[in-house]
């Protein structure tokens, strides 16, 4: 059903002819969110602020104060001495090692074991919607109010699937006045992932890990709000900033059609389709507590949904509703982020029931992550995580599960290296980065199956990973 936790999504291909229509059309997309389309280390970014990337990021794509505000500022913040348009690439060469291998092979193409890959690679424009060409093409006049449109807008080749996709993409306005006497800050959106604008690591669309190896098992549930409904939507909202301290967001989301999923590279076939318009909110509280940035908050989102695009039985319904908190210190020589994250869902199968898809007739499933990263020297990176995720057991629903159970938890350990990360790359690669990852995931459940236990149910250590990646963004 949903995408899990910590596995990534899967786009299957539909031929060679269709990927390059994908790619017109996607053009054409981006041309009608008023283009003439986790926010990342883009070095687009960097060049239009005329910044390095550790103004705005701690480990990438970790956020600091600066970044926060520069995405809240709708990407178009800017120095006014970048040249070039605001295009970024970003390659992620890897290599999966899992405790097991898998009969048959990791995907189509690979081996048991042992895979070496190129998990992704990126095409970006982000930055300010006409780049530093508005009032060339503008006037003057004109480009005052268009640089208030920014832009983040990805197109991605699976490596895994062998597939072309649009991926994050998001259009902002945004701009500054006061609210009863308040500083405000405040935006409007359009996007195609829930919570894709969100300012902190703690949510979903942008929670640790930032990335992971899609040629490893991963556990079969996940909430809808955690990469359920990614790329396969469109999303219209508002937000605003009081006194740089209380963060209000709201906004709509809507199944986009199927043709148009697939001319943009994405299968709807067996998507969770929302009937009419989900709504998505978020509030945060962010204050100072001694030297550091202390934020919590809450967020959510309600649909209801045709299972699989089948509206024959009715409708399900998703109560999403998320708690987070992060705290963050920049010291002397390190910087240390902490967060931690929790999602409750509620899922009533009036429709999937009835089509066999599910045992009982409601369920529930939660999750929660606690995450710790510390950035030594800009430099060295580590990270270490527990999750966990449970909820009702239903048989038909986790029919991969010896015990008709949806509950995993583990640890990930991660070491980074990130050797540009204080000068921003060589001098005949300027503002660019690289971060060497390796990073482990240690099952103690996995779909219902425990560690140490070789019955029906397998060994949840058989999917333990070991997973090694360049991150590279030029």
């Amino acid at each position: 059903m949903n995408t899990s936790p910590i596995a990534p999504r899967v786009v299957r291909s539909h031929g060679t002819a269709n990927l390059v229509l994908a790619g017109l059309r996607a053009g054409l997309f981006a041309a009608a969110l008023f283009a003439p389309s986790a926010s990342r280390a883009l070095p687009s970014f960097a060049r239009q602020t005329d910044m390095q990337c550790i103004a705005c990021h701690t480990e990438f794509p970790i956020l600091t104060p600066l970044g926060r505000q520069f995405k809240l500022d709708g990407y178009t913040s800017s120095a006014d001495s970048a040249s070039l348009p605001p295009f970024a690439v970003m390659l992620l060469p890897s290599y999966t090692q899992t405790a097991k291998g898998q009969a048959g092979g990791a995907a189509p193409g690979f081996g048991d074991n042992n895979n070496f890959a190129v998990t992704q690679a990126s095409i970006f424009y982000a930055g300010r919607l006409f780049g530093p060409y508005a009032s060339e093409l503008l006037g003057k006049d004109a480009a005052a109010f268009v640089n208030k449109f920014g832009i983040f807008s990805q197109a991605t080749y699976d490596g895994i699937g062998k597939v072309w996709t649009w991926d994050n993409a998001e259009l902002r306005y945004a701009d500054k006045g006061t609210i009863a006497g308040h500083d405000a800050s405040y935006g409007f959106y359009l996007n195609n992932n829930p919570g894709l604008q969100d300012l902190w690591n703690t949510t979903p669309a942008w929670g640790y890990p930032f990335t992971s190896s899609g040629l490893a098992p991963g556990p079969a549930a996940g909430t809808l709000i955690d990469g359920g409904l990614s790329q396969q939507v469109g999303g219209l909202g508002a937000y605003v900033m009081l006194s740089d301290s209380l963060y209000l967001d709201v906004g709509g989301y809507r199944t986009l059609g199927a043709s148009l999923q697939r001319e943009l590279g994405v299968d709807p076939t067996g998507e969770t389709q929302i009937a009419g318009v989900a709504p998505y909110w978020r509030i945060a509280y962010d204050r100072m507590v001694g030297d550091a940035h202390w934020e919590t908050g809450a967020f959510g989102m309600a649909a209801d949904t045709y299972p699989g695009r089948d509206s024959s039985a009715g409708k399900d319904r998703y109560s999403d509703f998320g708690l987070d908190t992060q705290y963050q210190l920049a010291g002397e020589k390190g910087d240390f982020t902490g967060m931690l994250s929790y999602v409750y869902e509620r899922q009533s199968w009036d429709a999937s029931n009835v089509l066999g898809n599910t045992s009982n007739t409601a369920d529930t499933l939660w999750n929660l992550k606690a995450t710790a990263n510390y950035l030594y020297d800009k430099t060295f990176g580590g990270t270490v995580q527990y999750f966990v995720l449970g909820g009702s057991s239903d048989p038909v629903l986790y029919s991969g599960s010896a015990t008709g159970s949806p509950s995993s938890d583990g640890v990930i350990l991660q070491f980074s290296y990130l050797p540009f990360n204080k000068g921003g790359g060589p001098a005949f690669w300027p503002r660019s980065n690289v971060k060497f990852s390796l990073q482990y995931v240690m099952y103690n459940r996995f779909n219902g199956a425990r560690s140490n236990f070789d019955g029906a149910g397998g060994n949840a250590r058989d999917n333990n990973t070991l997973y090694f990646e360049a991150w590279i963004v030029f």
